[in-house]
């Protein structure tokens, strides 16, 4: 199930770039933080009208800790979405690809801190893997490699990003409904990111011309429903089910399908809106790199970490779940 949230994550970079490349026809004074805020606030608020209508009962009975757990959540990542968004528009998309992966490195340095127990030898032969692969994969240029305003902006989404992570694997959250978890994540989310355009418009009449784009609507809901709740509930729901170290690497997988989504949908998304967008080409970095990333995947599954306590079994079937 991870592996498939990987799948919707991996579609929203061509999709971002194109919501991107759209938004910048229509509205081309708009600084990058505004582009950000209006890539996110629309894809959060259809989020959540989604899941009211999916789950209408779903915030009822929230408990404390689902609350705790749901704004948590919602702060860790609209915060590493800024960030990772914003520092896209002032570093190479390789080395945004490349420094997002730390997190499948800081994660087992945290654990390993916290518990006062180094991981096995399997955890930092795979994290080893992983951030091999995704060099490989971002081709990233060790000579242009150097810390601006937009590498140290992807390297504070990553942080923030590793605490989602975290934040899903602790135990006293074990009995949270994934459902009502995540529909408060998305309001908390959505509030946040109107808030972020209401400071960085330049015109709050300016927002509504993004509506008459076709192109940028029909963007912005592929993007809400495979990328955000497709990917959302499913890390939710299932990621608690798995060690923080397991889901952080195999959540590395994501540039590798991103990487051959590249492969086409920048044509098809350019043919659809009439902007110019090419299709990357295979190269043996996405073989090679990808072969390192699916192999630390497949080694830390051969002998998983273990964890301290098993999270209750998912309850499925009852309202709000």
């Amino acid at each position: 199930m991870l592996v498939l949230a990987n799948v919707f994550w991996g579609l929203s970079f061509p999709l971002i770039k194109a919501i991107a490349f759209e938004h910048q026809q229509l509205l081309p004074a708009s600084s990058s933080w505004f582009i950000t805020a209006c890539m996110l606030a629309p894809r959060f608020l259809l989020a959540t009208a989604i899941l009211l209508v999916w789950r209408r009962r779903a915030l009822r009975g929230l408990s404390r800790p689902e609350i705790r757990q749901g704004v948590g959540l919602a702060l860790f990542a609209i915060v590493g979405m800024v960030f990772q968004n914003d520092g896209l528009q002032y570093t190479s998309a390789s080395t945004s690809a490349f420094l997002t992966q730390v997190y499948a490195i800081l994660i087992p340095l945290w654990l390993a801190l916290r518990q006062r127990r180094l991981p096995p030898a399997t955890v930092w032969v795979s994290c080893a893997l992983v951030l091999a692969g995704a060099a490989v994969l971002a081709k990233v240029d060790w000579r242009e490699l150097h810390l601006g305003r937009g590498e140290i902006e992807t390297l504070l989404s990553s942080l923030f990003f590793m605490g989602e992570i975290l934040l899903l694997d602790r135990t006293d959250f074990a009995g949270n409904r994934p459902v009502p978890v995540t529909l408060l994540m998305f309001i908390v989310e959505a509030a946040a990111s109107l808030v972020m355009i209401g400071a960085t418009a330049p015109r709050l009449a300016d927002v509504p011309v993004l509506f008459t784009s076709a192109p940028w609507v029909g963007f912005t809901v592929a993007l809400t429903l495979f990328c955000t709740v497709g990917a959302f509930t499913i890390m939710n729901t299932w990621q608690p089910r798995i060690t923080a170290t397991e889901a952080g690497l195999i959540y590395c997988l994501e540039p590798l399908f991103a990487s051959f989504m590249a492969l086409f949908l920048p044509g098809i998304f350019s043919v659809f809106a009439g902007f110019t967008y090419p299709n990357e080409t295979l190269t043996g970095n996405l073989l090679i790199g990808g072969g390192l990333i699916t192999a630390a995947n497949v080694l830390i599954q051969l002998k998983p970490p273990a964890r301290s306590a098993a999270p209750a079994p998912l309850a499925p079937g009852k309202d709000g779940e």
